[in-house]
């Protein structure tokens, strides 16, 4: 059993989905400070200085100046600007994702291009068949025995 772990462990799909998710996770620190430090900023100025991840409905009668009194007063809230948020957050890793893809299957697809292009190019210069035709002739021309 230790060594079938072991196999797997180290086919290379189980250490490409390792390294992948290793790079997800520093991927999405890159976006949430992206989003939270350059996107909400921008966001917030354009709304007035309203900042969207803290708009909130408390479920009670009571309104709460932000949405950190609501919670540490223990109040249900409906987080709506946290949600549009993690909503934006996955656009915008989607956004990326796509764009990465996209270059990744243009890069195969020439490289594919390439490999097929060289196959179908016939060798340049003589056949053998040519070759040897001329080295027969060559042959057959002289007439004493080659110096």
């Amino acid at each position: 059993m230790l060594k079938e772990f072991k196999e797997f462990i180290s086919r290379g799909n189980v250490i490409d989905l390792t390294v992948g998710i290793i790079v997800g996770a520093a991927f999405t620190s890159v976006v949430k400070s992206i989003v939270d430090d350059l996107v909400n900023p921008l966001i917030s100025l354009l709304t007035g200085g309203v900042d969207v991840s803290n708009l909130y409905i408390p479920l009670t009668h009571h309104i709460y100046p932000t949405l950190a009194a609501a919670e540490t007063a223990g109040v249900a809230v409906f987080a709506y600007g946290r949600f549009l948020m993690a909503v934006f957050h996955f656009l915008v890793v989607a956004v990326v994702l796509f764009f990465l893809v996209r270059m990744v299957n243009r890069v195969q697809r020439k490289a594919k291009s390439k490999r097929s292009d060289d196959s179908i190019k016939p060798s340049k210069g003589p056949t053998q068949e040519e070759l040897l035709t001329e080295i027969r002739d060559l042959l057959k021309s002289n007439k004493g025995p080659i110096s």
